[in-house]
């Protein structure tokens, strides 16, 4: 679908050169302060024209031209109803094979006593995504895109290099689930792979984004079996209470730590911050419908956190009180849970902790390889939507396409004892790359030429900050605990958290208070002039048109910390590699 440029009569349509002091109030009126019957029509930054027209969500189709008020419930329901799709997607997706896993881990080790972690990351999943449902509405382009503009291209590789591979390790990780899964009923993984490889690409490659959004929210319907698989569990509220406060069973250990950690790893990971963004953007979703895509996203973090806490507490309830698959048990793999879950409950118990499981790793898969393909047209300027045929898009379904066989081909080829060895280092690697990706996001919610009126708030950017900051410590003590295990992992949390609040209180917010404070004159006047812009028919301007980002207190903190825990994280794994070529 072609689209053009407009401007009001009077106004330029030329560049703008970086530096530019022409107020920011005149250039979003010559890039977005069209007439009204034309305002959703005009997005310059896409990068994709068929990333423009009518929203055609799985449960209803809202026409690019509505602008029709949504005055009862009825009409608000039937909106949201329409809307949903990414939010429900990329959170049900987290609940991937591997999140299956570390949750049911969990479980069956520490019983319910860590279901207070999840209350927090709550928190986390709900604050990161709705900074991704800004970016995507009013941007109009993709996370991968933004990072290579707005922070160069050196950045962007980076960025999308370890997502690339992170990513492709993670599909590793949901066909192993598959595997794991049919093999439960008995069915060849030399069968299962494949057909499950086949059936992924076939729903995203028909051309019609409603077609693949409904097989997967099928998909997210279907992982409510984990609502049976609790019950046939027989759960008992007590226990369930007491794991919403603060401890763990047994003691805090170092294998608990570690395990804490992996459950935030599992539970907050870089692919859905790239994912969101470019679904969105894919939806035609606009600035208009961005209060139903928060509140779609908020529905689909209470609902995967509350999945993730059945997780638990079913092989909590199930295996954790139990002699032959308490705490001291060897948790193998998936394999091993389905089988104990049929040995404790019976058949079928197993065969839903089965499904459980296969739903879980296609909709693992189907997000996590949309978002590298995304990504890939971002960084490459190709077109990247499932609006489009395999013909107009040949790039973007090759890279969909390409990872899928891999990752089967690996799954299929390798041994377990080299699946394992491919497959422990997915949370070294995510747990590297999910501070480097929150701290480009907050920035980028932080920039006024891409947001606008959308930036974040003061309490936003405190809130934002706080999480990186814990996001870093926990990464930075499962690298080292992961590479070398004969640190004390208690000791280590002890001193890594001293440690951040003491540069909190005696750097940062001192730091930050001055900034605060020196903010005056042309840059409080520009924050508050664009904060007075329309919300509702604000978009950001072409990328290219953009003044250079300027290089403020917030902006040169956060890149530096960025600096210096990868040299960090670079470091500890080049000695760990060096140890081990030595021994």
């Amino acid at each position: 679908m072609p689209f053009k440029l407009l401007a009001p009569p009077g106004r330029s349509r030329g560049p703008v050169a970086a530096g530019d002091d022409t107020p920011i109030r005149d250039r979003a009126a010559t890039f977005s302060h069209m007439p009204e019957e034309g305002a959703l029509d005009f997005a310059p930054a896409v990068l994709d024209p068929a990333h423009i027209g009518d929203i055609e969500g799985s449960l209803g189709t809202i026409s690019m031209h509505d602008h029709a008020p949504r005055g009862s419930w009825r009409k608000r329901l039937l909106t949201l109803a329409a809307i949903m799709g990414p939010g429900l997607i990329v959170m049900t997706g987290d609940n991937d094979a591997g999140g299956v896993q570390t949750y049911t881990q969990a479980g069956q080790h520490y019983g319910t006593s860590l279901l207070w972690v999840l209350v927090g990351l709550f928190v986390v999943l709900y604050v990161a995504q709705e900074m991704v449902t800004r970016l995507g509405a009013v941007t109009g382009v993709g996370h991968a895109r933004l990072i290579k503009e707005r922070f160069g291209r050196l950045w962007n590789l980076f960025s999308v290099g370890d997502l690339f591979l992170l990513n492709f390790l993670t599909l590793l990780t949901e066909f192993i689930g598959i595997r794991f899964a049919l093999g439960y009923f008995g069915i060849s993984q030399y069968y299962s792979v494949p057909a499950a490889a086949l059936l992924l690409f076939l729903f995203a490659a028909t051309g019609k984004f409603r077609r693949w959004e409904r097989f997967m929210l099928l998909a997210v319907a279907a992982s409510l079996v984990v609502a049976p698989c609790f019950f046939l569990a027989h759960p008992r509220t007590g226990p369930i209470l007491a794991g919403l406060v603060p401890g763990v069973q047994g003691g805090v250990s170092g294998t608990a730590i570690l395990l804490i950690v992996a459950v935030v790893g599992t539970t907050v990971a870089p692919w859905q911050l790239f994912f969101q963004q470019s679904n969105i953007l894919d939806k035609r979703i606009t600035p208009r419908w961005l209060n139903y895509e928060r509140t779609e996203t908020f529905l689909g973090a209470i609902l995967t956190t509350l999945a993730a806490g059945a997780m638990i507490a079913f092989a909590a309830f199930a295996l954790n009180h139990t002699k032959a698959f308490g705490p001291q048990a060897t948790y193998a793999d998936s394999g091993w849970f389905n089988d104990a879950i049929r040995a404790t409950l019976g058949p079928v118990a197993g065969a839903l902790s089965a499904i459980m499981l296969l739903v879980a790793a296609i909709l693992g898969a189907g997000a996590v390889s949309l978002s590298t393909s995304y990504a890939f047209g971002d960084t490459f300027n190709q077109r990247h939507s499932l609006h489009r045929s395999v013909l107009s898009a040949p790039l973007f379904y090759g890279a969909y396409a390409g990872q899928i066989v891999l990752a089967a081909a690996a799954v299929l080829a390798g041994s377990s004892h080299l699946l394992g060895t491919l497959t422990q280092y997915v949370q070294v690697l995510a747990g590297i790359l999910l501070p480097s990706a929150i701290v480009f996001l907050v920035l980028l919610c932080n920039d006024t030429e891409v947001l606008g009126p959308w930036v974040n708030t003061t309490w936003q950017n405190v809130l934002d900050y706080t999480i990186i900051a814990v996001l870093v410590v926990l990464s930075l003590i499962l690298v080292t605990s992961t590479l070398f295990t004969s640190v004390n992992a208690v000791v280590l949390t002890e001193v890594l958290f001293g440690v951040a609040g003491a540069v909190g209180v005696l750097v940062v917010a001192p730091l930050a208070f001055r900034a605060r404070r020196l903010a005056s004159g042309t840059g409080a006047d520009r924050l508050a002039e664009v904060r007075q812009l329309d919300r509702a028919t604000w978009r950001m301007p072409p990328l290219h048109v953009l003044a250079r980002p300027t290089m403020s207190t917030g902006r040169r903190v956060g890149l530096l910390v960025l600096r210096v825990y990868l040299v960090a994280s670079a470091l500890l794994v080049a000695v760990k590699v060096f140890a081990s070529f030595v021994h």
